[in-house]
C-alpha cells in the first residue's frame, strides 16, 4: 500500500510505496521538492525533518545526521522509507533552490 508523502515548503505530494525511499517515491513520479545528491545517504543534499508520520530509515552518513539529528527527526530523504503517511519539510543544502525560492544575486549564497 502506498503513502502520501507532502513537501511543506511547497505543498507538493505525492505516493511513495514502503519500499522505496521518500527520494525514490519523488523521483519517480517525476515531482520536484527534496534535493538529489549521491542517492546513497553520504552526501546530506536531500536532508529533510519529518514533521508527522511513521518511517523506517537505512544507514546513513554520521557526518550528516547526528544522534541530535535523529532525536529530532532530520533525517536523509534517500534513507527514509514510509510506514504511513508522512509530512515533512526540506532541510539541506540545497532547500533554496529546489523549494522555489529564488535566489537574490545580491546576496552572498
Amino acid at each position: 500500500m502506498a503513502h502520501t508523502v507532502r513537501i511543506e515548503d511547497n505543498g507538493v505530494s505525492y505516493t511513495c510505496a514502503p519500499a522505496e525511499s521518500l527520494l525514490e517515491g519523488m523521483q519517480r513520479l517525476g515531482r520536484r521538492g527534496i534535493p538529489v545528491g549521491c542517492r546513497g545517504g553520504g552526501c546530506g543534499v536531500c536532508k529533510v525533518e519529518i514533521l508527522e508520520g511513521e518511517f523506517s530509515t537505512r544507514a546513513m552518513s554520521r557526518d550528516h545526521v547526528d544522534d541530535d539529528d535523529r532525536r529530532h527527526r532530520r533525517l536523509l530523504a534517500c534513507r527514509v522509507y514510509p510506514a504511513g503517511d508522512l509530512s515533512l519539510r526540506v532541510i539541506g543544502k540545497l532547500q533554496k533552490s529546489v523549494c522555489g525560492a529564488t535566489p537574490d544575486p545580491r546576496l552572498p549564497a
